[in-house]
C-alpha cells in the first residue's frame, strides 16, 4: 500500500468526517463531554436553558441526544475552516485516491485580526448549526467548558516555548487501517517541520493505553494529566510535548 500526504480539499471533506467520526466513537472524551445515549434526557443543569415540554417517551429530544447528522455538519464546518487556517492533511492511497486518514495541526502563529476574523466565522457556522438541527447534538455544555478551562491551564503551564508549538488537533485513521503507519506518515508531515525550524509539538491523548506509548515512541514525552471532573464523571487527558530533533 502506497500512502501520500496532501492538504485537505473541499471535494475530501466527507471522507475525512468520516474516518474522525468512525475514529472517535470509542474515544474516551468522546462519549465524557457527548451524550451518546439515544433518547437520553440530561438532567437541566447539564444545559444552558430549560428543556421544552416533554415530548413523550416515543419522541427523544433532540436537543440533548447525540445527532451524528449535526455533528458531520459540525465536523465539515470545522474542515471548511481548517482549508486556510491550520495543517489540515489527508493520508489517500496512491493508487485508488481512497482516503485512509485525517490530521488537523495549529501553527505556532500568534494571533491576528484575520484569525480572530475567522474564529468568528466558525463560530457562526456552528451557531447555524445548532438552530438548524435544533440543539447541540448531545454536547454536554457544561462538560465542554470544564475541559476548556482545564486545557487553558495546563497550556499556561506547559506552553513555555517563545515561538509557540505546532499543536495536533486531531489525528484519525481508518479502523481497517490502523497499524500499517497510516497515522505515523501523518505524524511525520508536520513533525518534519518542526524539527527543521526548530519548533516543538504538543498534542492531548485522551487514551493512555495504547494511544500514549506510540506517541511516546514518535519522540513525544507526558508532562502533563489533565483531570476533566464533572460530579462522578472524569475524563483524563495526558499533555504530550516532543521537543525538536536536530537533523
Amino acid at each position: 500500500m502506497t500512502i501520500e500526504i496532501v492538504p485537505l480539499t473541499e471535494e475530501t471533506i466527507p471522507a475525512a468526517t468520516e474516518i474522525i467520526q468512525q475514529a472517535f466513537t470509542d474515544d474516551p472524551y468522546f462519549n465524557w463531554v457527548f451524550d451518546t445515549t439515544q433518547g437520553h434526557h440530561r438532567p437541566r443543569d447539564e444545559v444552558e436553558r430549560p428543556h421544552p415540554p416533554s415530548r413523550g417517551p416515543d419522541k427523544p429530544n433532540r436537543e440533548t441526544q447525540f445527532n451524528k447528522q449535526r455533528n458531520q455538519d459540525s465536523l465539515t464546518a470545522r474542515c471548511r475552516w481548517g482549508i486556510n487556517n491550520a495543517i489540515f492533511h489527508i493520508a489517500r492511497e496512491t493508487d485508488t485516491g481512497s482516503v485512509l486518514g485525517v490530521s488537523c495541526w495549529l501553527a505556532p502563529e500568534p494571533p491576528s485580526w484575520y484569525s480572530w476574523f475567522q474564529g468568528w466565522v466558525l463560530a457562526g457556522r456552528q451557531v447555524v448549526n445548532n438552530v438548524w438541527h435544533g440543539g447541540r447534538g448531545g454536547l454536554r455544555a457544561r462538560r465542554y467548558w470544564i475541559w476548556k478551562e482545564r486545557q487553558r491551564a495546563a497550556q499556561r503551564a506547559i506552553w513555555d516555548a517563545g515561538r509557540g508549538y505546532y499543536f495536533c488537533n486531531i489525528v484519525a485513521v481508518r479502523p481497517e487501517v490502523q497499524g500499517r503507519g497510516v497515522g505515523r506518515r501523518l505524524f511525520g508531515a508536520v513533525i518534519d517541520v518542526a524539527d527543521r525550524e526548530g519548533v516543538g509539538c504538543y498534542l492531548e491523548s485522551s487514551r493512555l493505553v495504547p494511544n500514549v506509548r506510540i506517541y511516546e515512541k514518535m519522540g513525544f514525552r507526558v508532562v502533563r494529566e489533565m483531570e476533566c471532573r464533572d460530579g462522578g464523571d472524569v475524563c483524563m487527558l495526558y499533555c504530550m510535548v516532543r521537543e525538536p530533533i536536530e537533523k
